[in-house]
């Protein structure tokens, strides 16, 4: 995922998850619809900010070896004691209001994949309309780079293309 910190409003928790909530409950918390994130060991976890602290995700793998569905939880539920931050959505399809309402749409939904229904591709849905999921479309890049870069010295090494060796 491209790392837009400077462009995302960020929250870190003075106590762990409490910190998080008193700032959302406050009305120094996120807008309704924001797109939320918060890292795991090894991705980024998403959801979307429905209002009155609470979050609704795809639970995913987020709380382990088990997936989970699409529920809604409390913002400090959510951050798991970690910071949170908002990933912007100049381009969002929807208000606000409209991407709060088809998250909780899809409430319920017990339909996890890893690669083709994670918790991103969940809430670019409820922004734009549009399942995807930069860190899996970044995953799969990673051989194709290696696999064209494979190719390139390959090719170096054999500019005639007779099998032959240069030099």
């Amino acid at each position: 995922m491209t790392d837009d910190r400077q462009h995302q409003q960020a929250v870190q928790p003075d106590a762990p998850a409490l910190g998080v909530l008193r700032l959302a409950t406050e009305g120094h918390g996120f807008p309704l619809g924001a797109h939320l994130l918060t890292t795991r060991l090894g991705y980024t976890h998403h959801g979307i900010h429905v209002g009155g602290g609470k979050v609704v995700h795809y639970a995913g793998l987020s709380l382990g070896i088990h997936r989970g569905p699409v529920e809604e939880v409390s913002l400090a539920d959510f951050a798991d004691g970690r910071e949170v931050t908002v990933k912007p959505a100049a381009d969002a399809r929807y208000s606000g209001e409209r991407i709060a309402a088809r998250a909780r749409s899809r409430l319920g939904e017990d339909r996890y994949r890893l690669t083709t229904n994670n918790c991103e591709h969940f809430c670019e849905w409820c922004i734009r309309g549009e399942s995807r999921s930069e860190q899996v479309e970044e995953l799969y890049a990673w051989p194709r780079q290696w696999l064209f870069f494979a190719y390139a010295l390959f090719k170096l090494s054999d500019p005639d293309g007779t099998g032959q060796r240069a030099g």
